[in-house]
Formats: structure tokens, C-alpha cells, sequence
């Protein structure tokens, strides 16, 4: 039957049958996509959820968004398993800048990249030597016009599908099995593909080698600026959008051309969106309900029965539809009551903003930008390395609703999965489930606060401010200025302002406290100086009740990350001073904090050796102030040594923590000295 072309169907069709090429709709490559991909499992927020590598993949990939990827996995798992969710489109709703349309782009580049493997490329059909027929005038070649896969046309050679089905076998080699499954997704062909077949049956009087011989298999482009496999349909105007821009019109074009008026082919449906991404795609509706009603009509449509429809044709489609919303523009379109039957056939996941500070950073340095920044004048400018950590939390705490059971800083420390004093993990579970019991979902966990386009134009004040081209630094307070010049400028609910500002505040706190460490590390000429000093506390409480310790308190221990054995004195004096520190008056209180202690250092080493108890600010804090204490005689002293340099001897100790600082921190001259003059003001005293 071959007729020596490389492109026959029947060599297709056998390709298929080995395995080197292969059938299956958009949720199964979608499906097969990302399972075939590296899968772990996490714990956010204290519940267990898996991870898929694919999303965490490539240069700028996705941060955080768990859930709605978990969420978005099990739609295309079930749709691919001939589940509901094959007639329903998958639509991403929340606040701007979270991070949506990021996803489904980064989502589409992937099945591109997917698709331009080998043995996953799509193909479609032409029709070749149409000038034969007589009534398509000087059009020689008809490509299917919605990509239709090669084994669709095979499904739909004959009339009678049993003739169809002992075709395949017989020619193919195809077994019972093997048809059954893929009839699974049999399709008839589109209103225009089954038109000019029936004319070519004519035309050869039924030969089936002579109808195979108007057949040509060629692939489909992946070029993304064509816009086919994935394509973006962008909510328009009332005026210049209408349905042709999603369905297709009739072509002018071709009737100076196709003499028979009946002919479907006499619309074009690539002047559409969906047709080019109907062989397989994904097709992205970005703000789905900005769209005038009629067009959400077309998309009910396209979304139930999966068709093309114009004037009564019929054109099958395979496409993965997601779409994106807004919340204020999803509530004004769920107010018009009439418009439940959209609603009803979308899977509706709502996107949380980023409330992981730790995973933050990532997001911040997008922000930040990976190129090496410069001033107007074109010179250097340099990064304060507390800039990514300032800007995370200020926009972090903005995102985290205000709970009676935890505090601002509580809640962000257990989002982070870091320890919070006494609170538990189940703690913020109990929250985040009480706030999604909420009606309102602007009123749940994570879904109001600074976007990620607010951080980005917050990074965008501080660059152009007078002060860091002077200075040629971004010095991480002044993101805290620019974060409240965004707030007053962009968010526009007095009650959201309010909040807003008071999470700056706390942010500054925290900052504040970070810099205290920092300076600790300066004044000690080692970088991690406070972090040597937390885990020897924490290796003392630890050793204190040792049975093999000795009169002269020295206690001999296996380091778990060096995996030495190591020798510690313990000094209480120095322990009883850290607890003073944290506010432990009673020995009850020390016995309590100190079992907390041991408790987390025992679940934690064994899965993160390297884990140090930086996160645990009480602690920290607690330690700076007693060895700044003991050493020079408490902060207010080494404030005044920084800030009255009179004398020789303040003068060395300022010059050598500068030093230190450009050395060893990652700190400029202009950060380092401005980070020295916050250190010696009052400003943001808890």
C-alpha cells in the first residue's frame, strides 16, 4: 500500500504502532509531561503535599504555589483519565501580581520544549493535488485546518468504523487491544477535513490507495509567535473583540476560489485562536471574564462540547483550556447570576500570593534583576546584602492576615517552616483553615498583600532615587521607603493601607534586629560569629545534664555535621544570662524552654545536619544581647564607641568593623557606613 512517499499515512500509522511516534490528546501529554518528571513530597503550612520538578526547573521558574499546582496536576491527571474535568476549562483566580500568567507561560514554554522532542511531536495532514478534484479552483493544497492528528483521518477513512477498525488492523498490524485504546479517543473529523475527503472518495471512486495517495503527514510548527500548540487570547475592548478572533470567519479568499458554496472550507477557522491550538494545544484566556458576554457565551461552548461550531459546522477540538481572572472582575461577573454556566464548567483553583519569606528571596531577586545593575552615570551599583532580606519580609507580612491565635511574626516564621517560641505548625493549620471557612476569598490565607509587581516597583523607586545613584549602593533600609511610597501610591482600601504600613513597621523591627547580628559579626571579625554562639548555647543545654561530665564541666560530644568528636565547657553563667535574656525568670520556665530546645534540635538534626537555630530570633537575640553585654559592656556601648570616634581607640574599632564588613560581610563603603549609622540610632526599637 506504501506509495514510496517518506510522509504516507500508512508509515505514520506504523511509526505509532512501534513507538516512535505517538497519539494522545493534551491532557494526556500534558499529564505525561509533568509525571514523567522528578516528584517529591513537602510540608507546607503542616500538611504534606507533593512537589513536581518540572515547575522548579529552568533559569526563572516557579517559587512556592503548592496547592494550585497540586491542584492543577490533578485536573489534567483526572481529564487525561477520561475523567469531568475533560469538559471543563482549568481557571486561575486571584489578586494581580501573584503570579498567574507567569505560570500558565511557564507551563506553555514547556510543552513546547516537551513537544519538540522526537518522539513527541505532533503531526498533522494536507491534502495534496486538490486542482484534480475540479471545484477548488487554483488551490492545489488543504491542510487540516484545526491540526487534526493523521489518526484521526485513519479513524475516519470509511463511512462504517468497523471498516475503519479492520483497516488498521490489517494493514497496520494494529490488535484488538491496541484499536480499542485508540478509539478511546476517537473524534470525527473537522466539518471541512470530512467535506474535501468525501470529495476525493469521489473523485478515485472509492480507492482507498488512490484517496491515500491526496495524503500528506507533516508536523506541526511549534513556533510560538504563530501561535500554535499554545496560544494566548488577551481580554479586548467591548468594541474590537467579537467571536472571529476565537472562532474563525469565512474567507473571501477562498470563495474567488471553491466554486461549491456548500464547501466548509469556505471559513477559516485559523483566523481564530482555537483552531491553531486544536490539534493538541493549550489555549490560554488571559482575564476570561474582562470578555463581553457573547464571547463567554463561545467560550460555554468550546468549554462543554470541545467544537468549533460556526453556522451549523462542526469542528472537534483537543485542547487544554486555562484561563486567568482577577478577583474583583471574577465577583462582578459571579453578581450577574445569569452567567452561572461558565462558571459551573470551570475548575476554579484561587492563587495565593507567596507567604514564605525564605522562598521570597527568590522571588525578590527576580525583582532585583540577575544583571549587574549601574548607576545613571553607568557606574558600578552596589547590592546591601540585607536588601533582598528587607524587601521579602516587609512584602511577606503584608500578605499575612491578622490572627488572634498568632502574631505577624509567629505567623511568618511557621509559614517559613521555621520555629515560632511555643507555637506549634498545627497552629497556623488551625488558622489557615478557620480563614477558609470564609466566603469572602480576599478574606482567606495569603490572598491580599503587595504583589510581586509592587516589590518590583519598589526595587524600581530605590534605583532611581538620588541617594543610591550618589552613593552607588542599594542600601536595604531605604526599600522600606520605597515600600511606603508604593502603599500610599497603589493600594487604594484605607483599611489595607493601614494594615499595610503597620507590617512595614514590623518589618523595620525585624530588621533591625538582623542588624544587630550583623554588627556582632563585624565587632567579632567573623562572619558567623552569633551563629558559633547560638548552637554552643544549644550544645551546652544539651551537655549540662551529661552523666560524663566531669568536676571541670568540660563535656566531650560528636559533632553532627563535622561528624568530630569535640570538647565544650559549659558555663552556666552564660546560660543563665541568655535565659535572663529571653525573659525566663523561674527554673520551671528554664526547664521548659530548654526541653523545647532539645526537642527541636532532636527532630531536626536528623533530617537537616546543618541546621543551626538561626531561625529562631528569641534565641538570637537573646544571645547578641549577652555577648555584646559581656564583651563591651552591652550595645548602648558599642553604639557610643561607633558614634563618638573623638578618641583613638573608638576611631581603630569603627575603621576595623568597616574593614571587616567590605571584607567578609559583602558590604560597600557606603552600605557599611550607612548600616553603622542606623546601628547608633534609636529608630525602630522594639
Amino acid at each position: 500500500m506504501d506509495n514510496g512517499r517518506t510522509n504516507s499515512l500508512n508509515r505514520h500509522l506504523s511509526a505509532v504502532k512501534s513507538g516512535k511516534r505517538c497519539f494522545e490528546n493534551a491532557f494526556q501529554g500534558v499529564a505525561r509531561m509533568i509525571l514523567n518528571d522528578e516528584i517529591s513530597k513537602v510540608v507546607v503550612n503542616g500538611k504534606t503535599t507533593y512537589d513536581f520538578g518540572i515547575f522548579r526547573s529552568g533559569k526563572k521558574h516557579i517559587i512556592g504555589m503548592y496547592d494550585e499546582l497540586n491542584s492543577f496536576v490533578s485536573y489534567v491527571k483526572d481529564a487525561s483519565e477520561g475523567g469531568s474535568s475533560k469538559e471543563m476549562a482549568y481557571v486561575l483566580v486571584g489578586e494581580p501580581g501573584n503570579g498567574k500568567t507567569f505560570f500558565v507561560e511557564f507551563l506553555c514554554t514547556k510543552y513546547r520544549q516537551f513537544l519538540s522532542l522526537e518522539e513527541n511531536r505532533k503531526y498533522a495532514f494536507r491534502l495534496i493535488r486538490m486542482d484534480r478534484l475540479g471545484s477548488y479552483g487554483k488551490i492545489t493544497t488543504i491542510e487540516s485546518q484545526t491540526y487534526e492528528d493523521p489518526m484521526i483521518l485513519a479513524m475516519n477513512l470509511f463511512d462504517d468504523p468497523d471498516e475503519n477498525k479492520s483497516f488498521l488492523s490489517r494493514e497496520i498490524g494494529f490488535s484488538d487491544g491496541e484499536i480499542e485504546n485508540l478509539y478511546d479517543n476517537y473524534r470525527p473529523l473537522g466539518a471541512c477535513s470530512a467535506y474535501i475527503w468525501n470529495d476525493i472518495r469521489n473523485h478515485t471512486a472509492g480507492d482507498i490507495s488512490e484517496m491515500l495517495d491526496f495524503v500528506e503527514i507533516i508536523p506541526v510548527p511549534l513556533i510560538e509567535s504563530l501561535g500554535t500548540v499554545t496560544g494566548k487570547y488577551s481580554a479586548k475592548d467591548k468594541i474590537t473583540s467579537s467571536a472571529v478572533d476565537l472562532l474563525g470567519e469565512e474567507s473571501i479568499q477562498r470563495l474567488m476560489h471553491i466554486s461549491d458554496t456548500h464547501n466548509p472550507y469556505r471559513f477559516d477557522l485559523r483566523r481564530g485562536a482555537l483552531a491553531r491550538v486544536a490539534g493538541g494545544g493549550i489555549h490560554f484566556s488571559d482575564e476570561i471574564f474582562k470578555n463581553k458576554k457573547d464571547l463567554v457565551q463561545v467560550y460555554l461552548g468550546v468549554i462543554q462540547n470541545r467544537t468549533i461550531e460556526i453556522d451549523g459546522f462542526k469542528w472537534p477540538i483537543d485542547t487544554l483550556i486555562i484561563a486567568t481572572s482577577n478577583n474583583s472582575e471574577f465577583n462582578r461577573f459571579l453578581s450577574e447570576k445569569e452567567e452561572a454556566p461558565i462558571v459551573d464548567r470551570c475548575r476554579l483553583s484561587y492563587v495565593t500570593h507567596n507567604t514564605n519569606y525564605r522562598q521570597q528571596k527568590d522571588l525578590t531577586a527576580y525583582a532585583i534583576g540577575s544583571e549587574t545593575r549601574t548607576t545613571l552615570t553607568r557606574e558600578y551599583l552596589h547590592q546591601d546584602p540585607n536588601l533582598n532580606y528587607a524587601a521579602s519580609i516587609a512584602a511577606v507580612l503584608s500578605r499575612l492576615p491578622r490572627s488572634e491565635k498568632l502574631t505577624p511574626v509567629e505567623t511568618m516564621k511557621l509559614a517559613a517552616g521555621e520555629v515560632a517560641g511555643e507555637k506549634s505548625i498545627k497552629a497556623l493549620a488551625e488558622v489557615i483553615d478557620t480563614l477558609g471557612q470564609d466566603p469572602d476569598i480576599t478574606k482567606r490565607f495569603g490572598q491580599k498583600g503587595l504583589g510581586q509587581r509592587n516589590v518590583g516597583r519598589s526595587i524600581q523607586l530605590l534605583v532611581e532615587s538620588s541617594e543610591t545613584n550618589e552613593g552607588q549602593c542599594m542600601f536595604a533600609y531605604d526599600v522600606f521607603r520605597s515600600l511606603e511610597r508604593i502603599i500610599l501610591d497603589y493600594v487604594s482600601d484605607a483599611g489595607d493601607r493601614a494594615k499595610y504600613l503597620e507590617d512595614l513597621k514590623t518589618a523595620k523591627g525585624l530588621y533591625r534586629e538582623r542588624i544587630m547580628t550583623e554588627m556582632f559579626n563585624a565587632y567579632m571579625d567573623e562572619p558567623l560569629a552569633i551563629r558559633k554562639d547560638v548552637m554552643n548555647y544549644v550544645n551546652m543545654i544539651i551537655g549540662i545534664d551529661a552523666e560524663n561530665l566531669g568536676p571541670d564541666k568540660m563535656w566531650k560530644y560528636k559533632d553532627p555535621q563535622t561528624r568530630e568528636l569535640k570538647a565544650l565547657k559549659i558555663d552556666e553563667r552564660y546560660i543563665n544570662s541568655v535565659e535572663e535574656r529571653i525573659g525566663l525568670k523561674t527554673r520551671e520556665q528554664r526547664e521548659s524552654f530548654r526541653t523545647s530546645i532539645r526537642k527541636i534540635y532532636g527532630q531536626k538534626i536528623s533530617i537537616e545536619p546543618n541546621y543551626d537555630f538561626m531561625d529562631n530570633l528569641e534565641l538570637v537575640k537573646a544571645i547578641t544581647d549577652v555577648r555584646l553585654k559581656s564583651d563591651i559592656a552591652g550595645a548602648g556601648s558599642l553604639i557610643g564607641a561607633l558614634a563618638n570616634r573623638t578618641n583613638e581607640e573608638n576611631q581603630k574599632l569603627h575603621d576595623r568593623m568597616i574593614q571587616t564588613m567590605l571584607s567578609k560581610l559583602g558590604y560597600c563603603k557606603t552600605c557599611a557606613q550607612k548600616t553603622i549609622e542606623y546601628f547608633c540610632t534609636q529608630e525602630d526599637e522594639k
